[in-house]
């Protein structure tokens, strides 16, 4: 039986940023493959307006294709009005608007059968709005800052909580996520958890000496993949670093707080052990994984952090601290550990770590679960069971 798919998502690859959200692309491609399903991406762009669109971060995305082929995938990029750090609350309506002429026209072109958002905020709250215009059942995906940040704003938390309680079906990215959206109201039974996945072949042991030559480093190497934001914690890693003489950190990400990172470094005389690589291209990041001899996040929040799966699938130990499904990760003690979220503490573990022979095949293992074809076939499911077309 077919399946038609409307996959909304401000989380969504384009050629300015191949990283972003390069996890809901390889979720929606892996749906899109399987037989009798056809998915079209609605992937809006949101823009301040002008000057503001004339902005480092806004400037590229105005040359983007309103409709192109990405990797296979039809993909459509509407564009919305945003107003940086004050207009969150005003995304639902704004992106609403925006999206609602094209929807409504391929709709009544090709009729779809279920809507498929891939984050809670703003999309689970327009996919309600546009089931509601157009009679088509949606679902929504949780996967962390939008629950643990915009269920928890005053001002979003509504129409979020909205979304949830008017859905067909929710999925979760962890057991944990699943139980903080029951904390927020959400119906338990309309949620099941949807592991991600990780590209096995791509992300395999390699020669760790041969990669660090790579990458120019040598002796004891840390890695952190994220962005540089205060909630994922690099600078408890910069911190430990100082009671880790001769061990170098390598911070693979972006964001604001690079700046205020370097200047720590500094003053703790460290500077010269840390090197910021920016924004990893993904074929890139297998080598960097097994560059390190331990992959580090401190983060204060997360679903289930693919960085976690991407260095525990190429046999490198994780040191992260307990949040979200970081004991759905970590069940076996090889596979790394689950450290209080200080700088002490993360210079305790770490040295120890770094002082044991890991057995990366058995670290390797605990990630075998996690695959793509996995999570296809079960966010396949879940949309046939709420659009009515299982079987």
């Amino acid at each position: 039986m077919s399946l038609r798919v409307l996959t909304l998502s401000t989380l969504f690859p384009d050629m300015t940023r191949p990283n972003f959200g390069i996890f809901v692309e390889r979720q929606t491609r892996e749906l899109a493959h399987r037989d009798g399903v056809e998915v079209t991406v609605v992937a809006p762009l949101g823009i301040a307006p002008w000057p503001l669109s004339r902005a480092k971060h806004y400037a590229p995305l105005l040359n983007l294709p309103f409709r192109e082929q990405w990797r296979d995938l039809t993909v459509y990029r509407p564009r919305f009005p945003v107003l940086p750090k004050i207009g969150g609350a005003l995304h639902v309506a704004n992106m609403t608007r925006a999206i609602l002429p094209l929807v409504r026209r391929l709709h009544a072109e090709k009729p779809f059968d279920v809507i498929d958002a891939s984050f809670f905020y703003p999309d689970g709250p327009v996919a309600r709005r546009l089931s509601k215009k157009l009679g088509i059942p949606y679902s929504v995906k949780a996967r962390g800052a939008d629950i643990h940040y915009w269920g928890r704003n005053p001002a979003t938390r509504k129409a979020v909580l909205a979304a949830g309680l008017d859905a067909s079906g929710l999925l979760a990215v962890s057991e944990a996520m699943k139980r903080s959206m029951v904390a927020l109201g959400m119906e338990e039974g309309k949620i099941r958890v949807h592991y991600t996945g990780v590209d096995l072949d791509r992300f395999s042991p390699q020669d760790r000496e041969a990669a660090k030559a790579r990458f120019g480093v040598r002796g004891p190497v840390l890695l952190a993949v994220g962005a540089l934001i205060p909630r994922k914690g690099q600078d408890i890693l910069i911190r430990a670093l100082a009671k880790l003489p001769g061990v170098t950190l390598l911070l693979a990400g972006h964001g604001p707080s690079r700046s205020a990172y370097e200047q720590l470094a500094d003053e703790l005389g460290v500077g010269e052990r840390v090197g910021f690589l920016d924004a990893v291209p993904h074929e890139q990041l297998p080598a960097l994984y097994n560059a390190a001899d331990v992959m580090a996040l401190p983060s204060a929040s997360e679903g289930l952090a693919n960085a976690w799966l991407e260095a525990m699938a190429c046999g490198t130990p994780v040191a992260i601290t307990d949040v979200g499904g970081a004991r759905e990760l970590l069940k076996e003690p090889e596979a790394g550990r689950l450290v209080e979220r200080t700088g002490d503490a993360f210079a305790e573990a770490l040295s120890q770590m770094l002082t044991r022979q890991p057995d990366r095949d058995a670290i390797r293992a605990t990630a075998m679960r996690f695959t793509w074809s996995a999570n296809g076939d079960a966010l396949l499911e879940h949309l046939r069971d709420i659009s009515g077309k299982s079987g």
